[in-house]
This record gives structure tokens, C-alpha cells and sequence, in this order.
């Protein structure tokens, strides 16, 4: 009987999607990407060799594994195809022959990225901490109903007169709001003449084929990209990312009914991490804070990024739990923690009234105002990296989980001790 798990991020991203998506995938038929762009990665490593991931799923190192972009991914066509390549000269097989792009997918041009980075700059101070590679333009345009889309390439007659329109659209923002650079009709076609040939191959209806293989008892695994707290609706905005980024996403951006999905796995840090601006009520400043950056390698793959370090928001992780119904939590790196004394969990807010909260408040401006409220609770020694089997855990590393657990209210799955595949601890698998 098919059985299908969603992997969601449940904090501000870079939890380690990528790992235990590769580590789930041979359980199913095909993994689906449902989300996000070429803006965040996914790092996986396998017996010590390490492959990053943007747009193609985490499941393409299973070499009899189907891969599929759903709808709901907005797709760079160059992005995709330096991808493709970095994984054929590593001796991936059969990388385009496994990857299925939904036709609706929309596209990221040239001048996506002009405008993006064009907005950025223009921000000053006031900066959202976009990867400038033209994830949110791309999105405005589907929702105004102006995207050129992957089907699109299909029909080369009709896109000159398409791509004028929207290009008339951008320069005007570029030129006069931005003081920016045009964008050149020709240049975006050479693109489009470059990219299209080895793109239309790999169209397929998304749809159609995963129902299918749901239908023939086939189980499949849906791949979240960001993290829950950097959603569109339901993050820290304006500070978020341009999609929904929770669990429900995966039916409108793969194309399936609710009911396909049975299980959804919350992909949650030891402590807590975020990436560029906004709100983060338990960022620390001092040694701690660098020493989890420092052992947790903390750096975004793709863009370099540093990201800022704090105590485990277990408030925060209340909120992610509520928004995508979450199933099971994975906790990853558990290592890093190895050797803190003592270790804080923030386990609500003070606000500014004097009143107090468990959950983590709607908005940024709320959230900026936020005052933690620790638990301390003694640390370990030990080392837990590379651990197999949940009783040879320390103690404290057994008690500082269990009561994750209590406080957030969700069961932990899963638990991570290092960035290799086999370095996974099982108290309940989600296909089980």
C-alpha cells in the first residue's frame, strides 16, 4: 500500500532537508520537488563525497529513481542545466532521463534577476536578504498572469511577442525606479535558443504521472525547500521567502489531493539558524553563538552566506508544528552541541505588555519585540557524532530530546549525528 511522506523545513531553513530526503528516498518510487527555486540548497553526503542540490530533488543519486519538479517551482532553465551537468561529470546516470518538469512550472529570465537585485540594492538599510537570483520576480509574475512558463518553449512563435510585453514592463522599473540597466530583447532569447532543446525533453504532466503511481501502490516523497518560518504567509514576513514553504504546499505545488499525503516529517536543528534579515529572538552574540557556527559549518551552499546562531526556539517550533500538521520531528545536528556546559530552550516570549506566549507571534514586528524565556538544562561531554543507536546516547543528549518533545509538543523520528547518510538514529520511520 503506497505510502507518501512530506519533508518540510520547521525553522528559518538550512536544517538538513537534503540529507534525509537522499536518506528516505530509497522507500518510494520518485521524490518531488513542490516548491522554492534555485535559491537554497540541499547538501548530501555519501560515503564522504558531498553533492549539492538546488532545483533537482534529493532523490537523483538513487539511480532507478524518477525526480520530478512540480508546478509550484519557479525554475532558472540555466541554473537547471549547470546542475544537470555538475551531476553528469560526477557519473550521475541518467539525470535527464529520470527528471520530470511540470509544463507550468514558470520561468526565471534575465531580467527576474536584474530587477531583483536592482531592489535590493535600492533597499539600502532596509534590505529583505534575497539571493538576487530572481526568486521573488518570478513569482510576482505568476500571480500577475504574465510568466513565460516551461510550456511555453514548446511554442517558440508566440514567445517574441510575449516576452515584449513583460520586457516593456520590466525596463520601465529598471530604467526609471531603479536607474538600472535595460534588459535586451535578444539577449533573453539567446538564452531561451540555448536552454529550450535539452529542457522540452523532460516535460511531463507531474500531475498525472504521481497520481498514477499512487494508484498502483507506489509511495512518494515530497521535498519542502526553505524552512516554515520564512514562508509567505505564515513567516516572519516581509522577511520571508516568495512561496509557502508548508506541507499543505506540496498538493497545490505537485499537483495531488491532500488525502495523498500521510505523513509529514519537520526537519528541525539542535539549536536554531537563520540567513539574512530579519527577526530572531534567540540569536546569540557572544563565544556560544560562533562556537555553533564554527562546529556547524555554518554557511549557506549556495550563496556562502553566514548564517546567525542561537538557542533552540522551541516557541517557534510551536508554530511550524501547528501550520503543517507535523507528524514527526527529525532532529539534526545534535552533534554540534556536543561540549556546551549548560544549553538554553527557549520556551515562550515575554512581550512587551508584560504578558507572556508559548507560540511564536504572527509577523515580524510582533516577533522583533519578543523577550525569550529560557530553560537551562546541563550539557554533555561526549561525543555524539557519527552515533548509530539512540542508547548510546549521553544522558543529557537523551534528556535535552526528550524534552524538545515535551515542550513542542511533536514526537522525535528521527535523529541526525552527522552529514553522512548512515549517520541516522530511527525511533520511528516515517514509512513505517
Amino acid at each position: 500500500m503506497a505510502k507518501n511522506v512530506v519533508v518540510i523545513g520547521a525553522q528559518w531553513g538550512d536544517e538538513g532537508k537534503g540529507k534525509i530526503v537522499d536518506w528516505l528516498a530509497e522507500e518510494t518510487s520518485g521524490v518531488v520537488r513542490f516548491q522554492g527555486g534555485h535559491n537554497a540548497g540541499h547538501t548530501l553526503v555519501v560515503g564522504g563525497k558531498k553533492t549539492i542540490l538546488r532545483l533537482i530533488p534529493s532523490g537523483i543519486l538513487h539511480e532507478t529513481l524518477d525526480c520530478f519538479i512540480g508546478s509550484g517551482v519557479v525554475v532558472s532553465p540555466e541554473a537547471l542545466l549547470g546542475e544537470i551537468d555538475e551531476l553528469n561529470a560526477a557519473g550521475v546516470k541518467n539525470v535527464e532521463g529520470r527528471l520530470k518538469i511540470a509544463p507550468t512550472c514558470p520561468l526565471i529570465l534575465p531580467y527576474h534577476i536584474a530587477l531583483d537585485q536592482a531592489r535590493e540594492a535600492s533597499r539600502g538599510k532596509s534590505k529583505i536578504g534575497t539571493t538576487g537570483r530572481g526568486i521573488g520576480p518570478a513569482y510576482e509574475d505568476k500571480v500577475a498572469r504574465r510568466a513565460i512558463r516551461v510550456v511555453d518553449l514548446l511554442h517558440p512563435e508566440k514567445l517574441v511577442e510575449k516576452l515584449e510585453a513583460v520586457l516593456a514592463y520590466y525596463n520601465v522599473q529598471l530604467q526609471h525606479l531603479h536607474n538600472a540597466e535595460p534588459v535586451k530583447l535578444e539577449d533573453v532569447m539567446a538564452v531561451i535558443e540555448k536552454v529550450a532543446p535539452r529542457i522540452t525533453p523532460m516535460i511531463t504532466d507531474v500531475s498525472r504521472v504521481l497520481n498514477e503511481k499512487n494508484r498502483k501502490g507506489e509511495s512518494l516523497l515530497f521535498e519542502g525547500a526553505q524552512g516554515t518560518l520564512l514562508d509567505i504567509d505564515y513567516g516572519t514576513y516581509p522577511f520571508v521567502t516568495s512561496s509557502n514553504c508548508l506541507a499543505g504546499a506540496a498538493s497545490a505545488g505537485a499537483g495531488v489531493g491532500p488525502q495523498m499525503l500521510d505523513y509529514v516529517l519537520g526537519i528541525v536543528k539542535a539549536y536554531t539558524t537563520r540567513v539574512g534579515s530579519g527577526p530572531f529572538p534567540t540569536e546569540l552574540f557572544d563565544e556560544v553563538g560562533a562556537g555553533l557556527a564554527e562546529r556547524g559549518h555554518e554557511f549557506g551552499s549556495v550563496t556562502g552566506r553566514a548564517r546567525r546562531c542561537g538557542w533552540f526556539d522551541a516557541a517557534a517550533l510551536k508554530r511550524s508544528i501547528q501550520v503543517n500538521g507535523i507528524s514527526g520531528m527529525c532532529i539534526t545536528k545534535l552533534d554540534v552541541m556536543d561540549g556546551i556546559e549548560n544549553i538554553n530552550i527557549c520556551v515562550g516570549y515575554e512581550l512587551p505588555d508584560g504578558s507572556k506566549t508559548d507560540i511564536l507571534p504572527c509577523g515580524s514586528d510582533a516577533v522583533e519585540t519578543c523577550k525569550p524565556i529560557y530553560e537551562t538544562m546541563p550539557g554533555w561531554s561526549e561525543s555524539t557524532f557519527g552515533v548509530k543507536e539512540y542508547d548510546k546516547l549521553p544522558e543529557n543528549a537523551k534528556a535535552y530530546l526528550k524534552r524538545i518533545e515535551e515542550v513542542c509538543g511533536a514526537p522525535v523520528a528521527i535523529v541526525s549525528t552527522g552529514p553522512d547518510r548512515e549517520e541516522t538514529i530511527v525511533l520511528h520511520h516515517p514509512f513505517a
